[in-house]
């Protein structure tokens, strides 16, 4: 991070400073130039505002790590062709260096939640479980896509695009209770795992429900999809990685 942000006035403030002007720009033109109403959260009103932070936030780790880590590899071939290495742990590097940076963001939130007046609750018990199973999906994700990526660099540009239309379609900028009315559409929505994190994460800041508990079927199917990925991308990781050289 300090290296990439050395020739930078604000060095890695930019870290932090790109999403909370993504999130105003958002809020600008979703909340203020539209309207948008209080989100109805289990019979509570929240402003959309604080709704969107939390969305966003969950987001754009989501996003700048899935997108850094599915080049890890190809990008890092001509180091790792020169020594021992094991390749497994590349798409880590990234995903850590944005992991930094959410952390730092859900301070952030924290802080403005007190002074908004959502205060510490113990729903906030929740947030370190929904922060791991937020990292497994990244790498789950990417250990797939690095893979990928390295046979063909056209996914990860393919990648790119797919994963900012996502924004749209992972509850962040509108609930999915919008669709309320089209339930089938609904539960097709609800089979991103995202929208399971995103929606944990605003359950435990704005201390509604013990997200975990009741919605534990959801959870069951979260946990499951992680475990199919992870075997995806290990075989493939295993299958293709003695020949990454040949992809230089």
């Amino acid at each position: 991070m300090k290296s990439k942000n050395q020739n930078n006035y604000l060095g890695i403030v930019w870290e932090v400073l790109t999403p909370v002007i993504s999130i105003l720009i958002y809020w600008f033109v979703f909340g203020t130039l539209r309207s948008r109403a209080p989100i109805e959260m289990d019979g509570r009103e929240v402003p959309f505002f604080f709704w969107l932070f939390i969305g966003f936030v969950v987001w754009t780790f989501f996003f700048q790590a899935s997108i850094e880590a599915s080049k890890s590899i190809y990008t890092r071939l001509k180091m790792l062709a020169k020594m021992n290495f094991p390749l497994s742990v590349i798409p880590n590097i990234p995903i850590f260096s944005k992991f930094y940076t959410h952390l730092i963001m859900l301070a952030i939130a924290f802080i403005v939640f007190q002074f908004a007046g959502y205060y510490v609750s113990v729903y906030f018990i929740q947030i370190p479980y929904f922060i791991f199973a937020t990292y497994v999906l990244i790498f789950a994700f990417s250990l797939i896509t690095s893979t990928l990526s390295t046979l063909v660099r056209d996914v990860h540009l393919v990648l790119n695009s797919f994963l900012r239309m996502g924004l749209y379609l992972s509850g962040v900028l509108w609930p999915l209770s919008m669709l309320s009315d089209f339930p089938k559409l609904m539960v097709l929505m609800q089979l991103n795992p995202l929208v399971y994190l995103i929606e944990g994460y605003r359950a435990a800041f704005f201390g509604t429900e013990w997200f975990l508990v009741t919605e534990w079927k959801y959870s069951l199917y979260f946990w499951g999809l992680m475990l199919v990925m992870l075997l995806i991308g290990s075989v493939l990781h295993i299958k293709f990685r003695r020949n990454f050289i040949d992809y230089l």
